[in-house]
This record gives structure tokens, C-alpha cells and sequence, in this order.
């Protein structure tokens, strides 16, 4: 009998102490990514990839499934746990960050993902991303280390390590995205603004060796230059594309299936999806969209304001600026407010990596702000 109640028992247990409304936001996004996904992209990409009608959809439902057992196991496990085996995942996830020069599979020019026989092709940063997170805020926040300068310098080498292993594939967006993410988290714990400033020059400087001196980088100086003068290249071709369709679209957009933007980019379903919903839901779509991770990023915040443990508030920030810095780069593409760059819409884009990632940040915002049991 007490094997029956167990799990009965577990999930109550979760259930009476997670924050109901936070999940209910994840759950309610990663819906109206199935919906878009559903109505908008299934079909084609389905066509594309010559399987049958809506394949495409049951493999994002899958993904999205499996993501919210992700998230359930992940809230559940007490705070000591998530501590304890974040840094050991984060060493697995790395080593197969490293592995990806030596047997990645190269798609559209660059070098980002791993396809083992026995496993779905991943891209092994999108497994990094949450668990550095973890680490470099148990580094900033512990009480071993009494020299802060030691601290900010161990997150600085282990972020310009990863930043450099992405920068080899070659993606510039991820590389930029997690040392963002780690200037907020160094900040939060109160950094001395020249180690700031210092840290900030030395990724200037090293991207602009990487852009002028070395011929495989000097796609990204054409897309930049393309950026400011449109007539000088063809890399903002997708952007241009893109908020064609969005203005096309208008408030309330063409109607379902009616837009053809999904039939003028081959990332439709990923890194233009934001463009999609637009041109055939409307503004008003995105602005809802916009809305709710507005409100997902205040609740969290809300919790943020209220907790006292240092590691807790680093961990939570630095996830919920993680997913909206990638929202903002996605978007700010889409609207050609910065150069061209693959970037994932999260919760709604298409992708398995991209949807178990946002499972694993969703996961541990949800187990550091669940309901604390003396």
C-alpha cells in the first residue's frame, strides 16, 4: 500500500507547494507554441522534410511532453539536490560542448550540433546554458571563497572558455547571450564596476580580433555592415522578408495558413516564428505573447524581492534573464533591430534542444520558488 501511495503522495506534495500561477504561464506558453506550431508551420515543414501530415506537430508535442516531465522532475527534487548535481551535469553537458569541433555535424554552415546513433541530434549549448547558470551563481554566492576578485575572475574564465567554444562553431548569438548572462548575474552580487567594464572590453576586444583577423568569422563583419547599409549584401534578406510580413500582417493579421513567409525562410518554424504569428494572427498576437512573458518575468521577479538567500536570487535571475534576453533577440531580429542571427523563440519555437533547455530553466525557477517547509 505504501508503494501505491508514493507517488500519489509526491505529487501532492508538489502540487500544494510550486507556484501555481508561474506554472500555469509555462504551461499556457508552451501551448501557444503547439498551437502556432499546429496551424501555422506543421504542414510545410512537414512537406519539407517529405513524412507525413502534421509529423512535424507530434514531434513538437513530444518534445514539449517530455519537457513538462523535465520540469516535474526537476521541481520536485529539494534545493540541496539541484545544488548538489548541477555542477556534475554541467561538466557532462561541457564535455559534450567540447566535443562538438571533433564529431559536430554541420548544418547551414556551422558546426552546432552532436547526432549520436542512439540519441535525437542535440545542440549541446542549449544543455550548458541552465546549469552554468547554477554554477556561476553558487561561485559568486559562496562563502569558501573570501577573495570576491577570485570569484568574478574563476565565472570570467569558465564564461570566456565557453564563449570561445561557441565562437568556433561559429555562433556569435549564444556566445553573446551567455556572457550577458553572466554580466547580470556578476552584477547582482555587487561587482566593482571597473572588473566590469574591464571584463566587457576584453569580449570587445577578442570579438573584434575574431571578426578582422580571422577569414572564417568574416561572415559576421559582412552581416553587420549589411545591418547598417542593406545595399551592401543580401544577410538581411530573411530580416527584410520578415517584417515585410509583419507589416503585411497588420493588427489582426491575413487569417490562418494564409501567410507566406513560412514558404520564404527556411527557419520559419524557429528563428522567424515570431514573423509567422504576426503575419497571420496580427500585432495583437505578439503584443499577448510579449504580455504574458512580461508577467512570467514579473512573477519571478516578485519572488526574487522576497528571498534572502543569495544563491536562490542569482539562480533565479539569471534563468529569467536568460529567457528574456533570448526573447528580446529573437524579436529584435524579426524586426530588423539586430543583425541577423539564429536565435529561438522560448517556449514557442520549434526544437528539441531549445524546448528541453526552457524545460530545465522553467524547472528550476520552479523548485526555488516553490513553497519553503520548515
Amino acid at each position: 500500500m505504501k508503494s501505491e501511495k508514493l507517488p500519489l503522495s509526491l505529487y501532492y506534495d508538489w502540487w500544494k507547494n510550486i507556484d501555481k500561477f508561474i506554472f500555469f504561464l509555462i504551461i499556457l506558453l508552451f501551448v501557444i507554441g503547439l498551437f502556432f506550431s499546429l496551424v501555422s508551420t506543421s504542414l510545410l515543414v512537414s512537406d519539407k522534410l517529405d513524412t507525413k501530415d502534421y509529423t512535424f506537430f507530434f514531434k513538437h508535442l513530444s518534445f514539449v511532453l517530455l519537457g513538462i516531465i523535465i520540469i516535474f522532475v526537476i521541481s520536485s527534487i529539494s534545493e540541496q539536490r539541484l545544488f548538489k548535481f548541477s555542477p556534475a551535469i554541467f561538466i557532462l553537458s561541457l564535455v559534450s560542448l567540447i566535443l562538438v569541433p571533433i564529431i559536430g555535424v554541420e548544418v547551414n554552415s556551422a558546426q552546432r550540433w552532436i547526432d549520436f546513433q542512439f540519441l535525437p541530434r542535440f545542440q549541446p549549448i542549449e544543455f550548458v546554458k541552465p546549469f552554468l547558470i547554477i554554477l556561476l551563481s553558487l561561485i559568486l554566492s559562496s562563502e569558501k571563497y573570501t577573495n570576491v576578485y577570485l570569484k568574478y575572475l574563476l565565472s570570467f574564465i569558465i564564461t570566456f572558455f565557453i564563449g570561445l567554444l561557441l565562437a568556433a562553431q561559429p555562433d556569435i548569438g549564444q556566445t553573446l547571450l551567455v556572457f550577458f548572462c553572466w554580466s547580470v548575474l556578476i552584477f547582482i552580487s555587487g561587482i566593482n564596476i571597473i572588473f566590469l567594464i574591464s571584463s566587457c572590453l576584453i569580449l570587445f576586444l577578442s570579438l573584434y580580433f575574431l571578426i578582422n583577423f580571422i577569414p572564417k568569422f568574416g561572415y559576421i563583419k559582412n552581416r553587420i555592415l549589411s545591418f547598417f547599409n542593406s545595399e551592401t549584401g543580401t544577410h538581411n534578406a530573411q530580416s527584410e522578408k520578415a517584417i515585410d510580413s509583419i507589416t503585411s500582417g497588420g493588427y489582426f493579421g491575413k487569417g490562418i495558413g494564409e501567410g507566406t513567409l513560412k514558404n520564404r525562410v527556411p527557419e520559419a518554424h524557429t528563428d522567424y516564428i515570431i514573423s509567422v504569428i504576426s503575419e497571420e494572427f496580427g500585432v495583437i498576437a505578439i503584443i499577448l505573447i510579449l504580455l504574458l512573458f512580461l508577467i512570467f518575468i514579473y512573477s519571478v521577479f516578485k519572488k526574487v524581492y522576497l528571498e534572502n538567500e543569495e544563491r536562490i536570487k542569482l539562480i533565479l535571475v539569471g534563468c529569467t534573464s536568460l529567457i528574456l534576453v533570448q526573447a528580446i533577440i529573437h524579436i529584435g531580429v524579426n524586426i530588423r533591430l539586430f543583425p541577423t542571427t539564429g536565435m529561438t523563440l522560448p517556449f514557442i519555437s520549434y526544437g528539441g534542444s531549445s524546448i528541453i533547455s526552457i524545460s530545465i530553466l522553467s524547472g528550476v525557477i520552479l523548485n526555488l520558488t516553490k513553497r519553503k517547509i520548515n
